[in-house]
């Protein structure tokens, strides 16, 4: 599966069989996660067959079930772009080794002695992996023009670009993002306002990242 069918395969997953990740996709997904951390912005940390963190009350609001690895989202504080842009990559690779996942912001209990967070991080959440029960379903979308900018010819990279992006998770699947074509082919990306405001800056990493992974990162650069 590449990146590209990734995309369209995955969905949101909160129900997960007990079933261990085998070692090799666990050192594959190791391998993604000291790249993201290599610019020591970021402290991802992989945690594997613990169950404790969905096992409270806040994880059955959320509905989750059978979770028992995650992704502790620990980065410096105001690294919450980057976060959402390289986490999305593990995600996304993960999906290519036949995982789920699902972003978490709220519905788990912290795991302290599970994790390191450094002075002047902060955890942001976490990302769970598994086996799903199912595969999740696709969350509703809007028409593609609520979603972009544009004045004369709109290349087809372009849109391949924000379709991805549509396909991104995003907070309460809010999708309060928006994608310009400016006048000299750059791309800005830009969050629209929202009442919940706390992860704004995390969706726009993955769509960020997702909109590379749909237009082609040769095709154009980035305005901001």
């Amino acid at each position: 599966m590449t990146i590209q069918e990734a995309i369209l395969a995955r969905h949101s997953v909160r129900q997960y069989q007990v079933i261990e990740i085998e070692a090799e996709k666990i050192a594959q997904l190791q391998a993604a996660i000291d790249e993201a951390n290599a610019d020591q912005r970021l402290h991802l940390q992989l945690v594997t067959n613990e169950p404790e963190a969905f096992s409270h009350g806040l994880a059955k609001y959320g509905r989750f079930s059978g979770v028992s690895n995650y992704i502790a989202l620990v980065c410096k504080k105001g690294e919450d772009e980057c976060m959402g842009y390289r986490g999305e990559s593990i995600v996304l690779l993960a999906q290519t080794l036949g995982l789920n996942s699902c972003w978490v912001g709220l519905t788990f209990q912290k795991q302290p002695e599970q994790y390191t967070i450094d002075k002047g991080e902060v955890m942001m959440g976490v990302i769970a992996l598994g086996y799903g029960i199912d595969s999740g379903v696709q969350h509703p979308q809007k028409p593609i023009e609520k979603y972009y900018k544009a004045t004369g010819t709109v290349p087809e990279w372009f849109l391949k670009g924000v379709e991805a992006a549509m396909l991104a998770p995003t907070a309460m699947n809010m999708q309060k993002f928006e994608f310009e074509l400016l006048s000299d082919g750059r791309v800005a990306a830009r969050t629209r306002f929202s009442l919940v405001g706390n992860y704004l800056k995390l969706d726009l990493g993955i769509v960020k990242y997702h909109f590379e992974v749909g237009a082609g990162a040769g095709n154009f650069s980035w305005a901001n």
